[in-house]
């Protein structure tokens, strides 16, 4: 069983940044893919961006490209997420997840096997 955990969350004005962290427990990291998600109230989770199990493959979501970087240090079992220049919009809940079928560019929820319990970023302008 996988058990993962998000930190780093909290309050920061716009065009600042934040880093989130993902760490995990149990299982084998480097046989899953990573996700990061995020949910804004009144909103579907969507997808932020993913990663390769080892680190050499990234997607992102349109509205983050080029702000938001993903990585992940398989030795310490963790995937990061770099947030820069936020904005308001980018004001939700976080979530990483894993996908044991490895493809990072998985965008539905459902291809995720497990989930961290999430950390509230809210940026204001």
């Amino acid at each position: 069983q996988v058990h993962l955990v998000e930190s780093g969350g909290g309050s920061v004005q716009a065009g600042g940044s934040v880093r989130l962290s993902c760490a995990r427990s149990g299982g084998t990291f480097n046989h899953y893919s990573m996700g990061w998600f995020r949910q804004a109230p009144g909103k579907e989770r969507e997808f932020v961006g993913g990663i390769s199990w080892n680190g050499d493959n990234t997607d992102y979501a349109d509205s983050v490209k080029g702000r938001f970087t993903i990585s992940r240090d398989n030795a310490k079992n963790t995937v990061y997420l770099q947030m820069n220049s936020l904005k308001s919009e980018d004001t939700a809940v976080y979530y990483c997840a894993a996908n044991r079928r490895l493809n990072w560019r998985d965008r539905d929820t459902r291809d995720y096997d497990y989930w961290g319990q999430g950390t509230q970023v809210t940026v204001s302008s």
